[in-house]
């Protein structure tokens, strides 16, 4: 079963163990406009973490009010897949990498 409309929690991908976090909610931001749905990442047991930014809901840029937020375990493991092919190394120090997905975490 799906598990939607939670705000963090642990996830395993390829056999490793993954924490993720809801960091920030679709948002208007001044001078850029709308910002979509940002998550932390991290390994377990690892230092460094990946911030992975969703685009705003088209529905917000029509105007209409915010729908309920809708992640997914499948969508939140397809980020972590798309991070690390992007080059994300998390047993690698430093600050947390951003990294832009589509709406569906690829």
């Amino acid at each position: 079963m799906t598990n939607i409309h939670k705000l963090g929690g642990t996830i395993d991908v390829d056999g490793l163990r993954y924490e993720w976090e809801l960091r920030t909610e679709p948002r208007w931001v001044e001078p850029d406009g709308w910002k979509g749905t940002t998550i932390l990442l991290m390994q377990k047991d690892t230092r460094r973490g990946a911030v992975i930014e969703f685009p705003p809901p088209k529905r917000l840029m029509k105007g209409l009010p915010p729908g309920r937020l809708q992640l997914s375990d499948a969508i939140v493991g397809r980020s972590i897949r798309a991070a690390l092919l992007a080059g994300w190394e998390p047993a690698s120090r430093g600050k947390p990498v951003v990294f832009m997905v589509d709406a569906e975490g690829n």
